[in-house]
């Protein structure tokens, strides 16, 4: 099976280094130097990841054959793809491969249905959860602890406690100021 594992970003220096987004929570196993990646678009890769290393906070790889800016530049917003077994589960207790998470049943604490996970959006200060309701709109989900507060892979669903107003219109508006109306100004 294939997983996205990082986005190539924007080249850094001159010595075909490109800076990466990781969506991978084990960058060390999966672009590591050495590892090989298919890529999306195909026609880019295979990229075999020559160095790496971290700098001010972002993670940086040099790939193989690739030697200046302009190469490097050339490499921009390509998907960088993993070859990983289907049975391989990820090392941390709460964390899950996208292909575990997809068409999971979303229910409220409660148990009322609210829809089935059709994607998972990557975005750069949170995950979403794409949730198609019974009646085929969209609703997203943030993907945080607060929130989702249950995934069972064994009854394949994910168990939300969502803020009111998330996935209804039941939102309470609550304003500090005063109707103007009602203010008795005159002026």
């Amino acid at each position: 099976m294939q997983l996205v594992v990082a986005r190539v970003g924007r080249a850094h220096g001159i010595k075909g280094e490109v800076t990466v987004e990781v969506r991978t929570d084990e960058p060390e196993l999966r672009l590591g130097p050495g590892a090989v990646l298919a890529t999306d678009p195909a026609t880019a890769g295979p990229l075999t990841i020559e160095t790496g290393r971290v700098h001010s906070g972002r993670l940086l790889l040099r790939f193989e054959g690739v030697r200046d800016r302009t190469g490097a530049e050339a490499l921009r917003n390509i998907l960088l793809i993993a070859d990983v077994d289907p049975e391989e589960l990820p090392e941390g207790e709460d964390e899950y491969y996208d292909h575990q998470l997809m068409d999971l049943d979303v229910v409220l604490v409660d148990g009322t249905e609210i829809g089935r996970i059709t994607e998972i959006s990557h975005l750069p200060s949170q995950d979403l959860f794409v949730v198609e309701r019974p009646d085929g709109s969209e609703v997203y989900i943030p993907f945080v602890q607060e929130i989702v507060v249950e995934i069972d892979l064994e009854e394949q669903r994910a168990v939300i406690d969502p803020p009111p107003g998330l996935i209804d219109d039941q939102a309470e508006v609550v304003s500090s100021r005063e109707d103007e109306d009602s203010s008795g100004a005159d002026a």
